[in-house]
């Protein structure tokens, strides 16, 4: 790369950051071409990226930024999955990296929280946001005599205990 050609990266990573609400650090040892390319393909799928760059130019890059506490971890050969939606590329990062030995997951960043390890497995446990969304509308089109039946279901206990204390005395 030439010197306009690493402005242009940096920039453009730059940019690419600022619009992610999650960035991952991991470490990648031994991948070939074809892994490397199944991975993005993985993160394309779920509107998340995967970036291998030059750590130097990656320090430029999230310098005085809300990602600036990734800075120390920026050793050795490492890439950068980031997405949007806060779960979507620690889901792929963390299951490419249980199937596969040569990705391991170092840390990362959600707005402006540190995750440390085991935080970014854990969040890759949740739910996706579309999942959720799912889930939301599945419950709102539900037909509204299951809505009211579970309203009404205490009361209705309630008024059954009531009936039997009082057929008991």
């Amino acid at each position: 790369m030439n010197k306009q050609e690493k402005r242009d990266f940096v920039t453009s990573l730059t940019s690419d950051l600022a619009e992610a609400n999650l960035v991952v650090v991991t470490r990648q040892k031994g991948m070939s071409v074809t892994e490397t390319q199944a991975l993005r393909r993985k993160m394309r799928e779920a509107n998340a990226h995967f970036k291998v760059a030059k750590n130097t130019l990656v320090r430029i890059a999230i310098k005085d930024t809300r990602h600036e506490s990734l800075t120390p971890y920026l050793t050795g050969p490492m890439a950068l999955a980031y997405s949007a939606d806060p779960v979507a590329a620690a889901k792929i990062a963390c299951d490419y990296a249980n199937s596969n030995n040569k990705v391991e997951i170092i840390c990362g960043v959600m707005g402006d929280q540190f995750l440390d390890t085991q935080a970014v497995q854990a969040l890759a446990k949740l739910p996706s946001l579309d999942q959720l969304r799912g889930t939301l509308i599945g419950l709102l089109q539900a037909p509204a005599t299951k809505v009211a039946g579970v309203v009404q279901a205490p009361a209705s206990q309630l008024a059954r205990l009531f009936s039997a204390y009082a057929n008991k005395s």
